[in-house]
């Protein structure tokens, strides 16, 4: 299998990891070595990558994480670094876009020829003409909010749709008249252990991004009890906060690893207690 989806076959492989490690800097958090270097943030992703490299599937920037401090150019650098120093680890540059047709194809430059990420995350919110531009790069993730993890995500996901919760609907659109390429892939968040279920018996072996466990709280084991596919995999696990400041020393990315790692053996414990 080639394109997004096979890398990302290779990398759940090579690891023996679902764990993705999200880079969301703050520099109020940094140690102050790295605070205070020229491109602090890039310094700081660096440093976490090289720690956690070899026990990771993939790595989520956050892109308000970089604009708010203009440091668009590090985002830059730091999935180009990736890359370079680690080619078979995906980048997924978490974006959330979605608009008419003119302007996604838009987003979907800046995504995957300004940034050169391998997935971006996008809203369907506005239907298949805003999905489409990231769509037609077939060998590119495209990452649709389904059921997300924050707790306003009943507001409007939860609204019945033809009988069924619209975030059902979603995702059966996703399997079916969005995926024509087999590049399409959902956001399931870890904090609704039992949509992401149900969500997983729509869509087969799709690949779902769940965020929401560490800094968020969900529970590992019932996350990817119901979400990994027959295969033990099918699932991108993201933590953020509670692997990058794990420690806000000069140990910080030695506590990093420890913290992927401990992330890693919990999704595997769930993952073999079923398999």
């Amino acid at each position: 299998m080639t394109g997004f989806r096979g890398r990302l076959l290779e990398a759940w492989d090579r690891s023996d990891s679902l764990v993705c490690v999200g880079l969301d800097p703050q520099i109020e958090r940094f140690p102050p070595a790295i605070a205070a270097q020229p491109a602090p943030i890039f310094e700081f992703n660096k440093a976490i990558i090289d720690a956690t490299a070899d026990v990771v599937c993939a790595y989520k920037p956050q892109f308000a994480h970089y604009a708010a401090y203009e440091a668009e150019g590090e985002l830059k650098r730091t999935i180009e670094y990736v890359h370079q120093r680690y080619p078979g680890i995906p980048v997924i540059l978490d974006a959330k876009r979605g608009d008419i047709g003119s302007t996604s194809k838009r987003y979907a430059i800046e995504a995957f020829e300004r940034y050169g990420a391998d997935a971006v995350t996008v809203n369907p919110y506005l239907g298949f003409d805003s999905l489409e531009p990231f769509l037609d790069y077939a060998d590119r993730g495209t990452f649709v909010l389904c059921r997300t993890s924050n707790p306003g995500a009943r507001d409007l996901q939860d609204l019945p749709v033809a009988g069924r919760p619209l975030y059902q609907a979603v995702a059966e659109l996703a399997a079916t008249r969005w995926n024509a390429r087999g590049n399409c892939a959902l956001v399931v968040g870890a904090t609704y252990p039992a949509e992401l279920a149900a969500v997983r018996a729509i869509v087969g072996e799709m690949p779902l991004l769940v965020p929401g466990v560490g800094a968020q709280g969900a529970e590992v084991g019932r996350a990817v009890s119901g979400g990994q596919t027959a295969a033990g995999t099918g699932l991108i696990v993201s933590s953020s906060r509670a692997i990058l400041y794990a420690s806000s020393a000069a140990d910080f990315a030695a506590a990093a690893r420890a913290a992927t790692l401990s992330l890693r053996e919990a999704i595997n414990r769930a993952r073999r207690s079923r398999v």
